[in-house]
């Protein structure tokens, strides 16, 4: 059996076309299904409308009803949100990850936080600075940040102590060693946790944006909520996926650029 046609080879590479193919079909199949739910009756309409629908609310709420702008506002969220997180986690999570008295001092903390749901922090997050932008970004932040620490941290244990050794030996100082061997070795793997992360940003950002907010994508769902506008309310989860996707996508492309040698 010629192992290059056989899809299901463990661990095996597929050219890029069939990968791009197969990617599609399963849209295709999730969409396809869909539609055929609602068009059979299968499901109540009202609850589940069909995707043509949905497309249908989603083209009325970005040319009539201003959508773009919320669309814009959810973005700066997360945005920001990640960047703070980013400026903490990262530094901090390489320190922990390089010397284990820093580890030892922070980690306790850190994993306590990790286990304590972000959403639970909304009512004293509200007392704390009212209604505005800062409780927004203050529960996107909170939801991400101690975890990506401990990614961090993880992923910069994981780095060879022969390359410290080897550094060391050629007369590397403490401050050389972070700078030219640990956080080299470290960055792709920080990329790709800050990906994963990222997309946890993206699942609280409507918890975020439901608690007194008028702008958003979570604000514009819980509007439609109010009215049973089931088709708006689906348009803004397929607007959330589409915008995770592509910025999963970007974060693959800054990979791939920055690290070619690990292609």
């Amino acid at each position: 059996m010629n192992s290059k046609n056989n899809l299901l080879e463990i661990r095996k590479p597929i050219n890029r076309s069939t990968s791009i193919y197969l990617g599609i079909s399963i849209w295709v199949i999730f969409f396809g299904f869909w539609q055929l739910s609602c068009s059979m009756g299968w499901v109540n309409s009202l609850l589940v409308p069909s995707p043509l629908k949905v497309l249908e609310a989603l083209k009325e709420l970005l040319l009539e009803r201003g959508f773009f702008e919320d669309i814009i506002h959810s973005i700066l969220r997360v945005i920001v949100s990640f960047f703070l997180a980013c400026t903490i986690a990262i530094p901090l999570g390489i320190l922990m990850g390089s010397f284990r008295s820093v580890e030892s001092f922070f980690n306790p903390f850190v994993s306590a936080w990790r286990y304590l749901p972000a959403p639970s922090f909304i009512p004293v997050l509200l007392m704390w600075f009212g209604t505005g932008e800062t409780p927004k970004l203050a529960l996107l932040f909170i939801g991400v940040v101690f975890f990506l620490i401990t990614m961090v941290m993880d992923y910069t244990r994981n780095i060879k102590m022969e390359l410290l050794e080897t550094a060391a030996t050629l007369g590397a100082t403490r401050p050389q060693l972070i700078s030219t061997v640990i956080i080299p070795a470290v960055l792709p793997d920080i990329i790709v946790s800050m990906r994963q992360m990222l997309a946890v940003t993206w699942t609280y950002l409507v918890i975020a944006e439901i608690v007194a907010s008028t702008t958003g994508i979570g604000a514009m769902m819980m509007r439609a909520r109010r009215f049973l506008h089931t088709d708006e309310i689906m348009a803004g989860i397929m607007v959330i996926g589409i915008l995770g996707l592509l910025f999963d996508i970007l974060f693959r492309l800054i990979h791939r650029k920055m690290f070619s040698y690990l292609y």
